[in-house]
């Protein structure tokens, strides 16, 4: 199982919208993300990065509301991923399985568990009902037998239950993959809720399916651009007025995760509390030589102007917190210039100096 995780390493990607955050995984012959409808509905394009690759934008290309699964362009530089086998075989009750993804943000996590029935229906689609720990981020991430072939996709919970995990078949995927490549046209296309044909937007009838006649969500095909409003709009003007490219650092609404150098900046906004977080972690405490390290960050916080040192377990941080009412174009652009410049400076003085362990960005 440990050398089938390991070779997911690069195949697996995490995505970001404004909306939230989900997984995928890359099927390189098909030149194809495949994923959760439901975690890039209502836009052209994601935010999705991988293990082994850097954070870039991806094209939506499909979209499937009754199976709840959508596909993606692979974008430059993740075609040299791994190659994936999805299995064309049922699988049953009480194999052993293993569901990789991004759960709650964090990266790259496998769960191990058994195929607890085989089909379960909801709406008129089968899927394959799991033990293994599925948490939100996790949708869109494959589930994997103990071969390595993907047999599933990583879909839904009940979230008042546990250890009830639901995935859609790879028998399925694989019939909506052979009719994507062969129907698509390379339009960006869509699956009919009614009688399951492919559709593209050019071959809509008024808005109605051609094949039975039905009114088609036409948000399928356009998506409507996100525009940050009140706090979000200053945050991301701020970002933008510094260089920063703010498309590819949301991770949601109210957060930002901006890569600056080896460092990592997390920006967060509190909604209830009103407060803007704003924390750079640099790296973690070393085993020698503490008290030192402790006093140059104590003596550095006594000149420092808008930015503390604190140290939370064993990471070491560099950040600030700003109440929303404070927070203006001016003010702002100078304190968070100054953390990405100086975030980038401690780290690696720290780590020369005092041998911290930089954090992964």
């Amino acid at each position: 199982m440990k050398d089938i995780i390991s070779s997911y390493q690069d195949i697996i990607v995490q995505i970001h919208t404004p909306g939230g955050s989900g997984s995928g995984f890359i099927v390189k012959d098909k030149n194809l993300i495949v994923t959760n409808r439901h975690v890039i509905f209502g836009h052209e394009r994601v935010v999705i990065r991988g293990e082994k690759f850097t954070k870039t934008m991806a094209d939506v290309l499909y979209t499937d509301p009754l199976n709840d699964i959508a596909f993606l362009r692979i974008p430059d530089g993740y075609e040299n991923s791994g190659p994936v086998s999805i299995s064309d075989q049922k699988v049953e009750a009480g194999e052993r399985i293993i569901a990789i993804g991004h759960p709650l943000g964090l990266r790259f996590t496998a769960t191990q568990g058994i195929v607890s029935k085989a089909e379960r229906k909801f709406n008129n689609v089968d899927y394959i009902q799991v033990d293994a720990a599925i948490n939100p981020g996790n949708s869109g991430g494959p589930l994997i037998n103990e071969r390595g072939e993907v047999v599933g996709v990583n879909t839904f919970i009940y979230r008042d239950g546990e250890s009830l995990g639901f995935a859609l078949p790879s028998v399925t995927l694989n019939e909506i993959l052979r009719e994507f490549a062969t129907k698509s046209n390379n339009e960006r296309s869509s699956k009919c809720p009614s009688c399951t044909n492919l559709l593209t937007k050019s071959s809509l009838q008024d808005g109605y399916c051609p094949h039975c006649g039905n009114q088609f969500d036409v948000k399928e095909f356009e998506a409507t651009p996100y525009e940050p409003a009140g706090v979000s709009a200053t945050i991301e003007g701020i970002l933008v007025g510094i260089g920063k490219n703010v498309e590819l650092s949301r991770v949601g609404k109210v957060g930002w995760d901006v890569e600056n150098g080896s460092a990592l900046v997390k920006i967060s906004y509190n909604t209830n509390n009103r407060f803007i977080y704003c924390d750079a972690t640099l790296g973690s405490l070393p085993k020698e030589n503490i008290g030192k390290l402790y006093e140059y960050l104590l003596r550095e916080n006594s000149t420092l102007e808008s930015l503390t040192f604190s140290v939370d377990r064993q990471n070491i941080i560099l950040g600030t917190i700003i109440f929303d009412d404070d927070l203006n174009a001016e003010t702002g652009k100078s304190i968070l210039d100054d953390l990405f410049k100086k975030a980038d400076y401690y780290d690696h003085l720290l780590h020369e100096q005092f041998g911290i362990e930089l954090a992964e960005n």
